[in-house]
């Protein structure tokens, strides 16, 4: 069966992903190519200017905060995508609901169904007891994160000033995480939590759209708490470059450790050792392919097939079918995803290779103190006036 062919945004996407994501991948281009970097890098150094006056407006008191009468812990980051921000929100979610605390997570719902001109208020993704809206209308992390944090409100809107009010007055919100916070400055942090992946802290130093940074990596000396994601241990130097940019930040080091593999049509599950030796097609739509390209290969699987899609690519159900005749044809065991891409995997009756997705958690390597500390500064605090 021949496979659906991507769209000319799809493929112009992947290209320019390859293009600013990768190191080197701007070497040895033909002139049209490097025109375009040209181009590119004029339009970061705007963006730039841009970005510093907006932080600069904020320092300074000339652009509003307001704050909520609660505790706000912001968790983002200095880069687009790919640092593995859902997993941290979700531990300190659970930690904090299994303090006591009355949790929200505010989100503005990258990627979700356009709001119609009569849609007023939040989308409510979970009220903390029902998961009630799929990731189509809520955004691919908040319905992950609705459906695997039971007792957690779950909200989206591009205004987090006014989801945030929602939620005290509607849940009794005590907490408010504020997913992919770290650039939404109008609503008063209380915390500020900044993400860094170890394996590409700060992409190739360009801010977009000429790189993925979205501020200057010398912004995170907005941070009171640091958590270097995806660690191998190895991380002395990148140690020494957060030092030296913040100085006062504890440093927290984690990893994204795979538990299981749970089937997308099912309650069905697999372990990780279930994977030796299987012959798998790899299936993502993420900002790094590769990290999880070669967690399945720490696993002892052999990947036959790579398909590859830009981050958040919503699949249509004839890629999904076209991908899984390919893989029975090649002698598929499985055809496997992250849960991101799960979510956004079209319904299908009983497919003829199973595909699975892999469930991922944090686990704190160095600084679990830290993380704790944090924690009983959020339980035990004053109300944030």
């Amino acid at each position: 069966m021949k496979r659906a062919e991507p769209t000319r945004q799809e493929m112009l996407w992947r290209f320019m992903e390859r293009l600013i994501r990768q190191e080197g991948a701007d070497i040895g281009q033909p002139k049209s190519i490097r025109f375009l970097l040209w181009w590119l890098n004029l339009f970061s150094k705007g963006y730039s200017a841009v970005v510093k006056a907006r932080a600069w407006l904020y320092d300074h008191a000339f652009m509003p905060q307001f704050p909520l009468g609660c505790q706000v812990i912001s968790v983002g980051n200095v880069t687009a995508g790919g640092t593995g921000k859902t997993p941290v929100v979700e531990i300190l979610a659970r930690t904090l609901t299994e303090e006591g605390r009355k949790v929200a997570i505010l989100s503005r719902g990258y990627r979700s169904k356009k709001r119609s001109a009569t849609e007023r208020g939040p989308r409510i993704v979970s009220d903390g007891r029902h998961v009630l809206l799929d990731s189509e209308m809520g955004g691919d992390e908040p319905f992950m994160l609705a459906r695997n944090l039971p007792g957690v409100a779950v909200l989206v809107d591009k205004d987090r000033v006014k989801s945030g009010r929602y939620a005290v007055a509607n849940f009794g919100s005590d907490v408010l995480l504020l997913d992919d916070g770290f650039q939404y400055r109008r609503l008063k942090h209380s915390h500020e939590i900044v993400l860094v992946d170890s394996t590409n802290p700060f992409s190739n130093g360009h801010l977009l759209p000429r790189g993925t940074l979205r501020e200057p990596a010398s912004h995170i000396k907005r941070a009171d708490i640091i958590f270097m994601t995806k660690s191998n241990g190895d991380t002395a130097l990148l140690r020494a470059r957060i030092k030296k940019l913040n100085p006062s930040a504890t440093i927290t080091e984690c990893r994204h450790c795979p538990k299981f593999f749970k089937n997308a049509y099912s309650d069905d599950q697999i372990s990780l050792d279930a994977l030796n030796g299987k012959k798998v097609v790899a299936l993502s739509g993420i900002a790094s392919p590769q990290s999880f390209e070669a967690s399945l290969q720490k696993m002892g699987a052999t990947i036959i097939s790579r398909e590859r899609f830009s981050d958040h690519y919503r699949y249509r159900p004839q890629e999904i079918l076209d991908i899984i005749a390919a893989a029975d044809e090649l002698g598929a065991d499985y055809i496997l995803t992250t849960e991101k891409d799960a979510v956004r995997l079209p319904h299908l009756e009983s497919p003829k290779v199973p595909i699975y997705y892999m469930r991922m958690e944090i686990e704190i390597l160095n600084g679990y103190g830290n993380f704790k500390e944090l924690v009983k500064k959020i339980c035990f605090a004053e109300k944030n006036e």
